[in-house]
């Protein structure tokens, strides 16, 4: 067996679902919405399935999504993509991300990456042969800096890997330091592969900007983002890549032989969606950032260290004021005295790093958060 995987534990995600489950737990440890999503955009799905066409589709993605695509990205964020030549479609943003590393990076090739970061990023770099050089981030504020940057590149460098907004800290990160990221790409040729599949969900009257905007970051930056994340619908596991041509013609052989395709009747609901007006983009961020001040008040008031929470669908706090140093254990409590699961944030480090952070998701309902507020009040009363 393969040493990178057979070694890999149970994850975080698995075992805290798990221990919900087992405790009867309101579960705000994985980050999926209560709501089953757009009616209008399932309905779309539905119908192309039932009256469409339901053969393999374009290895590249049905062109009304690439076009869409295309058109979306044009609108919200002042791109210009060429539908056909750097824009293609995945089986969801995972894939997108392990083809891009597959493609871009060879045996020896040193891979920047930004902890916390999602966990698919660290096996899937090393299963490529990448050797990673890791810019640790640190609570409240996760931010980016040149001591970090200067520490991490080398003449070695091929790949920096940068999700933002980034999950699990809610982070959304500011132009310098986007700029400053930017420079080392320049100065280093290397390639940003950015995750921004949280772009439109934001908050605040913030609005995402792409590192494939900033300067000189045309041609060497590799976009990836999800309809799963905008539409809210975490299961349909549809990716859109986003390239140069030059960058793109080795993207697209990647996918060719992980997935080759993805379901047509998805492509075609995706391509709906992503036309709809922006009431819909403004009225689900509205939504969620809702939830986001229900239960960050709720939490604030039941005396918990709140972080700010700019994007995503989560909100951390900060367990050391509760004389905690474990968010591991903090968690495995949490979940089996109190019946809330949350996710410790030291999961998302390579080496555990920071240990006083727990993250709670709050894309629920008003009567999930209230019970899980409930629950954490008695602990705190405790």
């Amino acid at each position: 067996m393969n040493p990178i995987f057979a070694k890999l534990q149970t994850s975080v995600f698995e075992e805290m679902s798990r221990l919900a489950r087992e405790h009867n737990a309101v579960n705000l440890g994985q980050g999926f919405p209560d709501d089953p999503g757009p009616a209008d955009v399932r309905q779309k799905a539905a119908d192309a399935v039932l009256h469409g066409w339901n053969q393999y589709p374009p290895m590249m993605g049905l062109p009304e999504l690439r076009q869409a695509i295309a058109a979306h990205y044009r609108h919200w964020q002042g791109l210009a993509l060429d539908p056909d030549r750097e824009v293609m479609v995945t089986s969801g943003a995972t894939e997108a991300l392990a083809g891009a590393l597959f493609a871009l990076i060879e045996p020896g090739d040193e891979v920047v990456l930004f902890e916390p970061m999602y966990d698919a990023y660290l096996p899937l770099v090393l299963r490529a042969g990448g050797i990673p050089r890791f810019v640790t981030l640190k609570p409240p504020h996760f931010r980016i800096t040149e001591e970090a940057l200067a520490a991490a590149f080398s003449p070695r460098t091929r790949l920096a890997l940068l999700n933002n907004p980034l999950n699990p800290t809610a982070t959304i990160f500011p132009d310098e330091d986007l700029d400053l990221l930017a420079s080392y790409c320049r100065r280093f040729d290397a390639v940003a592969l950015c995750d921004e599949v949280w772009e439109h969900v934001v908050f605040d009257g913030h609005r995402h900007v792409s590192m494939m905007a900033r300067p000189g970051m045309r041609e060497r930056t590799v976009k990836i983002s999800s309809a799963g994340k905008i539409f809210s619908l975490t299961g349909w596991k549809v990716g859109f890549v986003m390239a140069a041509p030059e960058l793109m013609r080795v993207l697209a052989k990647a996918h060719q032989y992980i997935t080759f395709t993805t379901p047509p009747n998805l492509q075609a609901a995706a391509a709906f969606g992503l036309g709809k007006d922006a009431a819909y983009f403004d009225g689900m961020r509205a939504a969620f950032q809702r939830s986001r001040d229900r239960f960050g008040s709720g939490l604030t008031s039941l005396g918990f260290e709140v972080l700010p929470s700019a994007g995503t669908y989560f909100v951390n706090i900060d367990i050391t004021g509760l004389g905690q140093a474990d968010d591991v254990a903090f968690c495995k409590e949490l979940v089996a005295a109190h019946g809330v699961a949350a996710i410790p944030v030291s999961a998302f480090y390579a080496e555990r790093g920071v240990t006083s952070v727990v993250r709670f998701c709050f894309a629920k309902h008003d009567s999930t958060l209230d019970a899980a507020l409930e629950r954490l009040a008695r602990l705190k009363a405790r």
